[in-house]
């Protein structure tokens, strides 16, 4: 029954998709293929927003995170709500700069904006390294779906070729529109999965109620529903909780998927709406922290001690074959929608503004062909990425914001400060990049800014140091000043 449920969700949600997506655009362009059109309406938009919200880490990773270090899965909570505050602000001002350039990728604004394409070569290779690491979490969550539906079987490194290998099909054939449609699917059966998991917790694990999971996990572990969580010692402290969501908050719409799903709206109004609702949507993570609770509470103990796994093998352990299968297919989405949305832009970066910049006379139909080549190719560094990361998905996800944390200065200063410059730009890269993987940068941060995210303290840096760069450098010329600012500030 198990295998059938996950076979079938997957044939008609894949199938679904594709033709959605086919019949709206046909993908005769990388615009096309990466930008579905430009017309995503409010409620299309939403779930291609969710989607990248409820991923594998939303699901896996917190109640993974609650199970192994309890309070500090909170964290959930307070950086989706800043994001999206945000987000807000943000969001239309990228749509407008897309909409009145004709933007497909983030490199395309920063080489618009501050007039020089070659920073739009460095952003992108930049913007495809952060994608890399993301699709790692997408792959590893993936990798444990696939030894759940299969058992022993299938060896992890199978699975994680194996999951590759659907994650890549998948892109292939499915544009943004069909990634949106998937992502809707895959946001009602998570709810629906969700539901059926918290209604019946309590019962599983011996507690009166939901509230009482939390009750249940402080008298056996002391201190767990509180920061620090589970280890007194651990610098998962309060002010872990705000530098590290304020990191996320900041870098989240600088990833260069978000950039092309707002490029993507069909207006500002679709997206003020959902920046408004989604941290509505987002106390389903109340749920997902009380379901690792649960499972910490029910002596589960996942293969290896490995937190990743912690949710699938307490519901494999406590749960009937229908719900096993209900879980493992929509984990299969959880990690298809996001995740092809990360390779078709990493995708399109890499040949709108690495390759075209070399061979402008490439043509709409070999450069959709390149990208996708190029899904395949970023696909295989994902899997053997991820066949080495024994991290956390906390701690995969902590550094893929780190390290696009690097261009957040560049864009939220694009929008805010006429002054702003390439040279800048760069420069403050460089100094983040210092701050964050240096050698001495980790020990030295710890004893000067203990329980400080190190990816926001070189943000700080980066933009400190841009804005010296770019007051002693000229700035952009009125066209690239236009696009960000609008017509009247020059």
């Amino acid at each position: 029954m198990k295998l059938t449920i996950v076979f079938l969700l997957l044939l008609t949600t894949v199938v679904g998709a594709i033709g959605f997506g086919r019949a709206k655009t046909r993908n005769k362009t990388v615009a096309d293929w990466a930008l579905g059109g430009r017309g995503m309406g409010t409620l299309l938009f939403w779930f291609m927003n969710a989607g990248e919200i409820y991923t594998t880490f939303a699901v896996f990773g917190i109640a993974g995170y609650a199970w192994a270090m309890g309070a500090p899965a909170y964290l959930a909570f307070c950086s989706v709500s800043l994001s999206y505050a945000i987000g807000y602000l943000l969001m239309p001002k990228i749509w407008r700069a897309g909409r009145t350039a004709g933007l497909v990728t983030q490199a395309d604004f920063f080489a618009a904006r501050y007039e020089a394409p070659w920073l739009g070569v460095v952003t992108g290779l930049i913007g495809i390294g952060a994608l890399i690491v993301y699709v790692q979490i997408q792959l590893v969550s993936l990798g444990l779906v696939v030894a759940l539906t299969f058992g022993d079987a299938v060896s992890p490194l199978v699975a994680h070729i194996l999951a590759g290998v659907l994650m890549t099909a998948f892109v292939l054939f499915a544009g943004l529109r069909s990634a949106a449609y998937a992502a809707a699917i895959k946001d009602v059966m998570m709810i629906v999965l969700v539901v059926v998991l918290a209604w019946t917790l309590s019962d599983k694990v011996g507690a009166t109620s939901l509230l009482d999971v939390f009750n249940l996990a402080e008298q056996r572990y002391p201190g767990i529903t509180k920061l620090p969580g589970i280890d007194p010692g651990a610098t998962t402290t309060a002010v872990w909780l705000i530098t590290s969501a304020l990191n996320i908050a900041l870098g989240n719409w600088v990833f260069p998927h978000l950039f092309q799903i707002s490029y993507s709206a069909s207006s500002p109004t679709a997206i003020r709406r959902n920046a408004i609702w989604q941290p509505v949507y987002s106390l389903a993570f109340f749920f997902i922290i009380v379901l690792g609770m649960g499972a910490l509470v029910a002596g589960t103990q996942p293969p290896g001690g490995n937190m990743n796994a912690a949710l699938l093998q307490f519901v494999s352990n406590k749960y009937p074959e229908w719900v096993i299968g209900l879980l493992a297919g929509t984990g299969f989405l959880l990690a298809l929608a996001p995740g092809s949305v990360l390779l078709l832009t990493a995708a399109s970066i890499f040949t709108r503004n690495v390759v075209t910049p070399l061979a402008p006379d490439i043509g709409e139909r070999k450069s959709l062909l390149l990208s996708r080549y190029a899904v395949v190719g970023f696909a295989i560094i994902a899997v053997a990425v991820s066949l080495l990361q024994k991290g956390s998905l906390m701690s995969i996800l902590l550094n893929a914001y780190s390290a696009i944390g690097m261009l957040a200065p560049g864009v939220f200063l694009a929008f805010l400060w006429r002054r702003a410059t390439a040279i800048g730009v760069i420069c403050g890269v460089v100094a983040g990049f210092t701050a964050l993987v240096a050698p001495f940068a980790k020990p030295y941060w710890a004893s000067v800014l203990p329980g400080w995210e190190p990816g926001l303290i070189a943000m700080a840096i980066n933009a400190a140091v841009m804005v010296a760069v770019s007051m002693a450098t000229r700035a952009p010329g009125g066209k690239g000043i236009a696009l960000a600012m609008g017509p009247n500030r020059r």
